[in-house]
């Protein structure tokens, strides 16, 4: 029953415009959209319409008949003295072709607009009928049964790919994510059989959420323009626990906000692969990876923003391996890599601003084997390395600016010999990194 009601909360919030703190981030980020049934306010008066028509259909036959006059290099046009016979019956001919032309012009912004009519009635009968998938959805979703929740899951998810407007669509969605948000009861464990009940409702839930999460992933995946495609919705996922596998392998993410900030990744693994970050705004911010493997290889960055500021790296692995950083900026200010690995091999910088700043190396293993920076910027000022391992060897720097100003800790293993000597111009090395003159 709490969660029929949190939902709803939810669902009513988004409705009446107000802010609510589970879709804060997102509402805060979403570019305003056009009201759906905009296009129902836009006809215009009969009288009005018909005078710009034939408006129109003057200045359309004069300039036909004057092109038709200077293509055919008329000089002059004959004129006589008298109207005979066969001027007259033309002069009729002309006439009734004038007022049947003009009949014509009037049937078809008449029908025009009974047109319009008819397609602002369908869409809201769409709108109507939507309400009610909606409503029903909800109340499943709400159900004390996980069965049924699984199956406003699944209605859900239909709804959004039915909708009649983006916006409609941005409702679903949301309110897929905000039941995600929402807190739940721990495992109690499997040891105690007066707990089994428990353990065995918690995995039923858990099923559910691991489906919302599967269906995201699943839909984002699909080609922009496609039917069933989310691509370029707003996805909120901010303090979720993600312990499962989502899969947004060469997924385009060219607008719209992508949010898992302060999310928690224990286990299972996300996939980034081939992904193409062309536009918009993924936020990892304050998002602890402590176990999952995350996939960002062979990702091409080159626009848009992507911060993972604050982020903590304590354990897993995450991979930017092959990708390409080639537009857009992206942040680690200030994350912490305590344990577990982060690959950047084989990564090329060749446009895009990275920051390192502030971020803290005290453990685990961070590597930029054969990472090749040929343009953009990357920026490690003020980092700290006090701990675990470091790794530029075999790195190539031929055209980035590369910032290692202010940081604290021993060089990076392989730096040196790959930035080379003398130390090339756009690589700013820590004072204390400097080799010795002799």
């Amino acid at each position: 029953m709490f969660v029929r009601v949190a939902v709803g909360a939810v669902v009513a919030t988004r409705n009446r415009r107000l802010p609510h703190p589970v879709l804060s981030v997102m509402t805060a980020n979403r570019r305003p959209r056009p009201a759906p049934n905009d296009r129902e306010l836009r006809l215009w008066k009969v009288g009005r319409a018909l005078t710009w028509a034939f408006a129109a259909a003057v200045l359309v036959s004069g300039g036909i008949f004057y092109g038709l006059v200077v293509l055919l290099d008329f000089k002059e046009i004959d004129t006589t003295t008298k109207l005979d016979a066969k001027t007259l019956f033309d002069l009729v001919k002309l006439s009734f072709g004038v007022v049947a032309g003009a009949g014509a012009l009037v049937a078809l912004v008449v029908a025009y607009r009974r047109q319009r009519v008819d397609e602002a009635g369908a869409h809201r009968e769409a709108t109507r009928l939507h309400a009610e998938r909606f409503s029903q959805a909800v109340d499943k979703l709400g159900s004390d049964s996980p069965a049924v929740r699984l199956g406003g899951v699944h209605a859900l998810s239909g709804l959004a790919d039915d909708a009649p407007t983006q916006d409609l669509r941005q409702t679903c969605i949301d309110v897929l994510c905000a039941y995600l948000q929402l807190p739940f009861t721990p495992d109690p464990g499997n040891s105690d059989p007066a707990h089994q009940e428990r353990h065995h409702r918690y995995l039923a839930l858990r099923k559910v959420r691991h489906t919302i999460l599967r269906l995201i992933s699943d839909h984002y995946r699909r080609p922009m323009g496609t039917h069933r495609s989310w691509q370029g919705c707003d996805l909120d996922l901010s303090g979720v626990t993600i312990d499962c596998t989502m899969d947004f392998s060469e997924a385009v993410f060219p607008r719209g906000t992508v949010n898992f900030s302060g999310a928690v990744f224990p286990g299972g693994a996300l996939h980034f692969n081939r992904a193409v970050f062309c536009g918009g705004a993924v936020y990892f911010g304050d998002a602890v990876f402590s176990g999952s493997a995350v996939y960002f290889s062979g990702a091409a960055f080159s626009g848009g923003t992507m911060h993972f500021t604050d982020a903590v790296f304590s354990g897993g692995t995450v991979y930017f391996s092959g990708a390409v950083f080639s537009g857009g900026t992206v942040h680690f200010s200030d994350a912490v890599f305590s344990g577990g690995t982060a690959h950047f091999s084989d990564a090329v910088f060749c446009g895009s601003t990275v920051h390192f700043r502030d971020a803290l190396f005290r453990g685990g293993a961070v590597y930029f084997r054969g990472a090749v920076f040929s343009g953009g910027t990357v920026h490690f000022r003020d980092a700290v390395f006090s701990g675990g391992t470091m790794n530029f060897r075999g790195a190539v720097f031929s055209g980035s600016t590369v910032h290692f100003r202010g940081v604290t800790g021993p060089v990076p293993e392989g730096l040196l010999s790959a930035v080379g000597i003398p130390v090339p111009a756009t690589v700013a090395l820590a004072a204390a990194w400097l080799p010795e003159r002799t």
